[in-house]
């Protein structure tokens, strides 16, 4: 049934859009057609999913939609001029990525949840700075492979000096945090934008052996590591411990089968009202939908990830100058690799890490963190189509 309080919030959902349209159409004329609706398609859907789950969630996640709009906005004003400026300040994106990274281990504003301190809270506003901190860190990354992308292709170990001590620091502040999910994610990240820079297929090579290396030493040293490993690999030895989660969210999936069972009509808690899959509306939100529209619209939800990352490669392969293709090529394999991440966890694929689905997933940081990636993403694509 649909209530006056969902048609409020479509409206107000498709306002905040059309301003999000005329601010593109005046600031970068010539930007790519599709990443803006396909961002907002993939909004609504979760909004819409939240909503289901909890009417007081999607309000929150509604006001951060109105922040991220606005960010996305305010990013478009600023930089429509000319977005290059920000590979001046590259160093400074880079420090700020590791500040960011370092506020949830910080006493008194750092927060615990689930095992992983990657909150902030203060007083009523709760974030995950981590987030942003993604964004910078591409920003830095982007400039320091434009700018050094031939010595770091002949393989001169001194030119890697500043590289590695930002990529190290952000690694170990996020294992230190216990956030292994965007672990992971800042490690593809780094590793996909230094090929994109020198084009060696050694640094791929080689970081994958450091990451299998990685993982088995965390595997023997953090316990953490191993109960996923365990729940990946024998998910239904420990079904009412630490696998519960991994094996609710299967259930979900498979309760969907091929054409789901609706809107409205998956089934996500008890009788008595006990909740089947805890945090079903961030992590498990796939798997909620899943069961709701089966198979056939989970696969056309992946369908519209994968259109946004071919689009967001596009705009990479058309720029015109180092800084701007790493840059687009950075915040869409961030992108691709995060969605691969949760939704491959979910399906086992992977191990199961915490980590959200890009618009998608209950939280407020990750739909502003979103957000001014397409607009970054944008801010290149009107440039590199731009008539000269």
């Amino acid at each position: 049934m649909i209530s006056t309080g969902s048609i409020s919030y479509a409206l107000i959902f498709l306002g905040l859009y059309l301003i999000a349209h005329v601010v593109t159409r005046f600031t970068v004329p010539w930007a790519d057609p599709y990443l803006l609706p396909l961002s907002g398609l993939l909004a609504a859907i979760g909004v819409t999913e939240i909503y289901r789950l909890g009417p007081s969630d999607a309000f929150r996640q509604g006001f951060w939609i109105v922040v991220g709009v606005g960010a996305f906005a305010l990013t478009l004003i600023l930089l429509r001029d000319d977005f290059r400026v920000l590979e001046s300040y590259k160093y400074l994106f880079g420090v700020t990525a590791i500040g960011l990274l370092v506020l949830p281990a910080l006493p008194v504003i750092g927060e615990r949840i689930n095992g992983a301190r990657l909150w902030v809270k203060l007083g009523p506003l709760q974030f995950q700075p981590g987030e942003l901190a993604k964004i910078a860190l591409i920003v830095f990354l982007a400039g320091y492979l434009r700018e050094k992308r031939e010595v770091l292709a002949q393989g001169r170990l001194k030119d890697f000096g500043p590289l590695l001590a930002i990529w190290g620091a952000a690694m170990l502040v996020l294992v230190e945090t216990n956030d292994l999910g965007s672990a992971l994610l800042y490690f593809g990240i780094f590793v996909s934008m230094l090929y994109v820079a020198t084009g060696r297929v050694a640094y791929v090579l080689l970081g994958f052996g450091l990451f299998v290396g990685g993982a088995a030493i965390a595997y023997t040293a953090i316990p953490r590591v191993q109960e996923r490993m365990d729940c990946w690999l024998h998910p239904w030895d420990d079904v009412h411990g630490s696998c519960y989660q991994t094996v609710q969210g299967i259930y979900s999936i498979a309760n969907g089968g091929f054409p789901g069972t609706g809107f409205g009509r998956g089934t996500f808690t008890t009788a008595g009202g006990t909740d089947l899959i805890p945090y079903v509306n961030t992590d498990f939100i796939y798997s909620a939908l899943a069961q709701e529209i089966g198979l056939i619209g989970a696969a056309g939800l992946l369908l519209v990830y994968m259109v946004f990352v071919l689009r967001g490669f596009r705009v990479a392969q058309l720029a015109d100058d180092g800084f701007s293709k790493l840059l687009a090529a950075g915040l869409t394999f961030a992108f691709a690799l995060q969605t691969f991440i949760i939704v491959g966890g979910l399906l086992r694929l992977i191990p199961l890490t915490g980590i959200t689905l890009p618009f998608v997933s209950y939280g407020g940081s990750s739909v502003v963190a979103n957000f001014v990636l397409v607009a970054g993403l944008l801010l290149v694509s009107n440039r590199a189509n731009a008539p000269r």
